[in-house]
């Protein structure tokens, strides 16, 4: 059984809140599933996701001031502002595709008709989901949070 007081400070400490506040919410990770897809212009992202301007502005600069898109002019038109994701936004590639997986495992109605491949291999990736230190997949019974001092 889990201690009560301890499952609440794990929950105070958790970093789910702070990324959720950081990024969670629809159209940021809509824009971001845009640039992992090639898109980098306001235009791109404004036609492709049918967003409404002030909307769209508003997401993007949140998302260049928490250092997950860089906005910087176009090399091929300086008039023009490009956007691309930084180190910090890559590293939520893992977090899209899981929400894309469960979306099409639990909300719509099957897998669409795009699946991301391995590029050398033309494979499909694996399922995303928890794996020990050696890469062995984890199931829900066999995960435990603990304090990183019991490490």
């Amino acid at each position: 059984m889990l201690d009560l007081e301890r499952h609440r400070e794990m929950l105070r400490n958790c970093s789910i809140a702070a990324a959720l506040e950081t990024v969670g919410e629809r159209w940021s990770f809509l824009i971001l599933r845009g640039a992992f897809n090639g898109l980098h212009h306001f235009e791109e992202f404004q036609s492709t996701l049918g967003i409404a301007r002030n909307i769209l502005s508003n997401r993007l600069a949140r998302l260049v001031e928490n250092e997950i898109l860089r906005r910087e002019p176009d090399p091929a038109d300086r008039r023009r502002v490009a956007y691309h994701l930084t180190d910090k936004g890559l590293d939520l590639l893992p977090v899209l595709l899981s929400l894309r997986e469960w979306g099409e495992r639990w909300v719509s109605s099957g897998p669409s008709g795009q699946v991301l491949v391995d590029r050398a291999t033309r494979r499909p990736i694996a399922s995303m989901q928890p794996r020990d230190a050696d890469g062995h997949p984890l199931s829900r019974g066999q995960l435990e949070w603990v304090d990183r001092s019991e490490l």
